[in-house]
């Protein structure tokens, strides 16, 4: 069964509304540990989200520059792997952001 037009752009408006969750679910982890690309893109999909290194990445390379991810590079092996931590800045906006997620949650799910 082919999608028809209508199918794809609901599957693109998904894509818009989840990134703002895929960039706080990448942030909720880079505040308790230090993550990595792939690692990232495989606890997304454990959530069900299907995302690919070229999505990802902008999405982590964005968060860097706004200042909520710092990167370093580490020697895996013979390669380099680049891992994130979150900085205050982005830990601080984990905060805030846990705060109006609750908020939402409460008026879709609870009705309130």
């Amino acid at each position: 069964m082919s999608k028809t037009k209508s199918d794809r752009n609901v599957f693109v408006v998904d894509r818009e509304l989840y990134s703002g969750l895929i960039r706080l679910h990448v942030l909720h982890h880079a505040v308790e540990e230090p993550i990595f690309g792939l690692g990232m893109i495989e606890e997304l999909a454990r959530h069900g989200y299907r995302i690919s290194p070229g999505s990802l990445y902008p999405i982590l390379h964005g968060l860097e520059k706004k200042g909520y991810l710092r990167s370093k590079e580490i020697r895996n092996g013979k390669s380099l792997r680049k891992v994130y931590r979150a900085t205050a800045a982005g830990r601080i906006a984990l905060v805030l952001a846990k705060s109006k997620v609750g908020e939402l949650f409460r008026e879709l799910v609870e009705g309130k």
